[in-house]
């Protein structure tokens, strides 16, 4: 049912990730513009090559779920040590398909990646509002690594 995307699922992307936009306008529309998804097909295409940016979909006949992830590395970093981490750019399950725990079979496929790949943690950013989201992760065991706030000027 989890697999790395391919090609053919970029229509299946598209339509989570205007799912996903639509949360995120709800929440700070000052911010994210309704109907937009966060990448164009194009960019979806090159993202699908980069290795470094795994996407593993829940495919049950049609994509019922996605995560976007990322590879990152500090190496002989002044200040921080080397550490290898597996960033969740976006975790997003259809609306029709949530109560199904796809959501939790994607975050378990992905923590199981990034222990498989020799990655030290899992991070990812939840945008304040977004409660359902946060209670999510940290029943996945998440816990916050640190805060950004903001003035609105």
């Amino acid at each position: 049912m989890i697999r790395k995307a391919e090609t053919r699922d970029i229509a299946g992307l598209t339509e989570l990730l205007y799912q996903a936009d639509a949360v995120h306008n709800a929440i700070r529309p000052d911010l994210f513009k309704a109907n937009t998804p966060k990448y164009s097909e194009e960019e979806l295409e090159e993202i699908l090559r980069d290795e470094s940016c795994p996407i593993f979909v829940y495919d049950d006949g049609k994509v019922e779920g996605h995560a976007f992830c990322q590879i990152k590395e500090v190496k002989d970093h002044r200040l921080l040590q080397d550490i290898k981490t597996l960033y969740v750019d976006d975790i997003c399950v259809d609306k029709a398909s949530r109560g199904k725990h796809i959501g939790k079979a994607l975050y378990d496929y992905v923590h199981e990646y990034a222990k498989s790949t020799g990655c030290y943690n899992i991070t990812l950013n939840v945008w304040e509002g977004n409660d359902a989201a946060t209670a999510f992760y940290r029943s996945m065991g998440m816990t916050v690594q640190k805060t950004g706030m903001e003035t609105i000027l």
